[in-house]
């Protein structure tokens, strides 16, 4: 089924304001990556894109990936994980995580990976899936996937710290290529 492009559109645009610029809309996220619903829909609607507290309802309820969620009283959103915004602490709790998980990239990255490990870089996190289909159709998204195996028990072990974010995506500062099985 074909997805309605009104809520891919608000959900991209969204992802923007809540993980990356909030400023595009003249709005600054709190230390939790908390946004007013009021405000946010008065400043998209002030800079020409059309939301409504139904649509954002919507989005937040539809979202396949479950990346945005409602705070307890309704009145804030903020994304789940993924924020380039620097200071955005979402207090998460450390976890210990499944033994393996996967990350899915593309053979351009393979070298610099293979060197480096994986890194956060402009995120606060390095993005981890408990789950290869997951892995797999996030590496998709920039050409034909490659899937990378994380021994996430051996480097908790080792002291890296693991969380959970509320849409059950895997979260570390840095995995160092020790802890990598690459493709073949």
């Amino acid at each position: 089924m074909k997805a309605d492009k009104r809520l891919v559109s608000t959900s991209k645009f969204l992802s923007l304001v809540l993980r990356h610029q909030p400023d595009v809309i003249g709005m600054s996220l709190d230390e939790q990556g908390w946004l007013e619903i009021d405000g946010l829909i008065e400043n998209a609607n002030t800079r020409g894109k059309k939301l409504t507290l139904d649509l954002i309802h919507e989005v937040v309820a539809t979202n396949d990936k479950k990346r945005f969620v409602l705070s307890d009283d309704g009145l804030r959103i903020r994304a789940s994980q993924g924020h380039s915004v620097s200071g955005v602490n979402l207090n998460l709790t450390a976890a210990s995580p499944p033994e393996t998980l996967y990350h899915g990239t593309v053979d351009a990255f393979l070298p610099r990976i293979r060197e480096q490990g994986l890194q956060k870089r402009s995120r606060n996190h390095v993005h981890l899936s408990a789950d290869q289909a997951t892995a797999t159709n996030v590496g998709s998204r920039r050409g034909k996937p490659r899937l990378l195996l994380i021994a996430a028990q051996r480097m908790q072990q080792a002291g890296h710290a693991f969380y959970l974010s509320e849409n059950e995506v895997w979260l570390v500062d840095s995995v160092p290529p020790a802890y990598l099985t690459f493709p073949t």
